[in-house]
């Protein structure tokens, strides 16, 4: 190519000034956490900050709350963290004369430890939280929500995440404003070694220590837990090592600060202390502090579980009194103890209550549609077609694992990293396997929409099993809900979307599916990449007696004369409830499940 000649000039414009946006992030808490400990900083001056033990507590507690009212949660993660958020806060919330975040941007990549950061920040009292505050988390009627969201929580999230790796790059563009309007502020981001496997997390390894160098940020510090564990085992051993990563951030321009003993929270503090400094003195090289952690930190049997007690690591509430006591070591205050009784006398009634009532013997029997998409896979493979799992640490949660564990060695996990598993399916279905990609369905869309493409133009169809549609996954918050999964692929060329609504429906349409595709290939023409979008919950493994599901068609589930219902996927249920209610007003409703 020739060099490009532009007729463009540079012109004279007026000063360049940011919008005024007035933070609406909660001023500096005035007084000392309610539980406190005390360590020594660098100058070996006594500093106090929160207890972690408590911020773990509290943590489990909430939990308790979460699950008790139908929702999930998470422990190991804000597990890992509690020393580094508490030293974080402890250097954030101590800025002499002016609010702590006029002096610092807090970021938390690791969206499913925010339930730690609100814990932390209601033993801060920061934002008039208290612990009841804390009974309601996850619930509709708090702003305390799976993930942090700064839309419903501005006064304590200054980005929204959720996605892991997402909020790193974000926070790459506060340092860079901060440096373009002058502010003396310094960028203070958490990541988790998990999030680090994204290629968002990557690029920004890559163009925050490469922009400092040139003068363009402001003083950055990466706060990064390493503990091999992600949320379905440990890293090394599922995927692959993540060490060459770490240990090539100083050449990418990161000046690493090691920090071995990652729950010692008076070494966390110095370390975060010294980091700041740094990065203070020479903003042309961003600090990154490598903190090794353990997952699920302070009880005995999650530290030791390979997921380090990811989500709810407890068989019931009636077990958090014990949980929490060995948080404490046996030295549980007496209001924890009171709250540990109230939760698991509650949890216990619901159960007695669950037991009580009556069974129905005509109710349908139910499982997760995930469970069909699984044996339609099995099914294929054993008739011969060369099936191939890709999966990016979720598969537990989307039912591949069941195709995994039947044959171990047609599956393989790229780690936390959407994108590339996608773009890695297209590759083998390139040199002739059928390959099967699958996460959350918001994941799939988002990060997986490119390569989804890339795979259809490429003749390479792919197979995506893509969990927790809609608002499945609603109290994860708004990052994890998938509410354009629909349009999002729909429109995707040589792409065939379907939204199941039962096993038996996903059973046989995955094998067909597979099927289809190997049929199209053999015979040299290009073959369609199929989506599957399914829920979370159970629902009926089949609607009808002796069901059939032709490819590409609708299923007559109730004939009727007055009205005609349609649904599919996690609502179809609801249209079959509304043929019911319309029949007993004498409404008879025809009603149609269309997957397709």
């Amino acid at each position: 190519m020739g060099e490009v000649k532009s007729a463009a000039k540079p012109l004279a414009a007026p000063p360049l000034k940011p919008l005024a946006l007035k933070s609406k992030l909660a001023p500096t808490p005035r007084q000392n956490p309610r539980y406190s400990v005390t360590v020594r900083n660098r100058a070996g001056q006594p500093v106090v900050l929160a207890d972690p033990r408590v911020t773990r507590a509290l943590v489990a507690l909430m939990n308790t709350h979460a699950i008790h009212g139908g929702a999930a949660c998470h422990w190991g993660g804000p597990a890992a963290f509690a020393e580094i958020n508490a030293a974080v806060h402890g250097l954030m919330f101590a800025v002499p004369g002016r609010e702590w975040h006029e002096a610092y941007n807090y970021v938390n990549d690791a969206g499913h430890a925010e339930n730690g950061v609100y814990a932390l920040r209601a033993n801060h009292g920061f934002d008039g939280l208290s612990f009841a505050d804390l009974r309601a988390f996850r619930s509709v009627a708090s702003k305390l929500t799976g993930h942090g969201e700064s839309h419903l929580n501005p006064e304590g999230v200054l980005l929204s995440n959720g996605p892991l790796g997402s909020s790193l790059p974000q926070a790459q563009g506060l340092a860079l404003a901060d440096r373009v309007i002058g502010n003396d502020r310094v960028t203070v981001a958490v990541i988790s070694d998990g999030a680090s496997m994204e290629g968002e997390a990557k690029e920004a390894f890559a163009a925050i220590p490469g922009l400092a160098a040139k003068g363009r940020l402001n003083p950055f510090v990466l706060i990064l837990s390493d503990n091999d564990t992600k949320l379905s085992g440990r890293i090394t051993k599922d995927s692959f090592s993540m060490a060459p990563t770490f240990a090539a951030m100083g050449v990418l321009g990161w000046r690493v600060i090691e920090v071995p003993e990652g729950h010692n929270l008076e070494a966390v503090y110095q370390a975060v202390e010294q980091g700041v400094e740094q990065a203070r003195a020479d903003a042309t090289r961003p600090v990154c502090l490598h903190v090794k952690t353990i997952k699920g930190y302070g009880v005995k049997a999650t530290e030791e579980s390979s997921s380090g007690g990811h989500g709810f690591p407890l068989k019931g509430g009636h077990q958090v009194g014990a949980f929490v006591d060995e948080i404490w070591g046996g030295q549980t205050p007496e209001e924890f103890v009171a709250w540990s009784r109230e939760l698991a006398a509650a949890w216990e009634a619901k159960e007695a209550a669950k037991k009580a009532k009556p069974a129905n013997p005509d109710a349908p029997k139910k499982e997760k549609v995930q469970s069909g998409l699984a044996r339609g896979a099995i099914k294929a493979a054993l008739a011969g077609h060369p099936v191939f799992s890709v999966s990016s640490d979720v598969q537990g949660s989307t039912g591949v694992a069941d195709f995994q564990k039947t044959f171990p060695d047609r599956w393989i996990e790229v780690g936390v990293a959407e994108a590339n598993m996608v773009s890695t399916g297209a590759g083998l279905a390139k040199m002739g396997y059928i390959p099967i990609v699958d996460t959350f369905a918001q994941f799939g869309i988002t990060k997986g929409n490119l390569p989804l493409t890339m795979a259809a133009l490429s003749q390479a169809p792919v197979i995506g099993v893509f969990s927790h549609v809609g608002l499945q996954d609603a109290a994860d918050g708004a990052s994890h809900q998938a509410t354009t999964y629909l349009a999002a692929t729909s429109a995707i060329p040589h792409t065939v979307v379907i939204a199941c609504s039962c096993s038996g429906e996903a059973e046989s349409l995955m094998f067909q599916a597979i099927e289809r595709i190997a049929t199209e290939r053999r015979a040299g023409r290009d073959g369609e990449s199929v989506v599957f979008f399914v829920g979370r919950e159970n629902y009926p493994q089949q609607w009808v007696e002796n069901p059939a599901y032709p490819w590409g068609k609708a299923q007559v589930v109730r004939e009727g004369t007055d009205v005609v219902l349609v649904g599919c996927g996690t609502l179809f249920g609801k249209a079959v409830e509304a043929g019911e209610q319309l029949a007993a007003e004498g409404i008879q409703a025809t009603v149609i499940n269309n997957p397709f």
